[in-house]
């Protein structure tokens, strides 16, 4: 029992950082965005409901291509990923409380106030054990059909992602490069102190 509470408040706490950071991200959205994000955005500007729906949408969609090509990587933390990460961030955006585009050297502060967020949300939820998310589950499932590392297919997935973006008329400048190359290593570190986090909170009560 204990550990399933510690897993599952790593896990919703790592989502709702997550929402939030992609919601600071938004608000400096002319700076780039992630490749997922570019195309959140874009559908959001072309059709309409919000940011955080079409994530979900998005999510579910490739849910469904991953149930297909290689189901083990879908579980109960797959679609929770899907179902709640976009409504935080609705909600983050709603609430009107995180700074606007200034068009200043503040805005780059705050995007990578937003990806370094990003990286511990990644961590955190990822150490929670409860499953990976729709996307990284689809680069996963991907990357055993045609044969090839995760990175490429990551690589891969990613720049016609961004593509399909861009040509929508989503948000890509410089920060959507650079995305990758700060959120990995963060995210590297923060998983490995996470796990270590609550492997020592699952493990406290044997101890005493």
């Amino acid at each position: 029992m204990r550990e399933k509470v510690v897993s599952y408040s790593f896990f919703f706490l790592g989502l709702l950082l997550f929402g939030f950071a992609n919601a600071i991200a938004v608000k400096v959205k002319y700076l780039g965005l992630h490749p997922w994000e570019v195309l959140n955005v874009a559908l959001f500007q072309q059709m309409g409901f919000t940011i955080g729906t079409w994530s979900a949408l998005v999510g579910l969609f490739f849910v469904a291509i991953s149930w297909f090509i290689n189901r083990k990587y879908i579980n109960v933390g797959t679609f929770l990923n899907a179902l709640l990460i976009g409504p935080f961030m609705d909600m983050f955006l709603w609430l009107d409380i995180l700074p606007t585009a200034t068009n200043t050297s503040l805005d780059y502060i705050n995007l990578g106030v937003s990806v370094i967020i990003a990286g511990i949300a990644g961590g955190l939820y990822i150490a929670g054990g409860v499953g990976a998310g729709p996307r990284d589950g689809f680069m996963l499932a991907l990357s055993e059909r045609i044969k090839l590392s995760v990175s490429r297919t990551r690589i891969m997935v990613e720049c016609v992602i961004l593509g399909i973006g861009y040509l929508l008329g989503g948000p890509i400048f410089i920060a959507t490069f650079f995305y990758t190359f700060i959120m990995s290593p963060i995210f590297q570190v923060t998983l490995r102190f996470f796990q270590k986090v609550r492997n020592h909170l699952i493990e406290q009560p044997a101890q005493a």
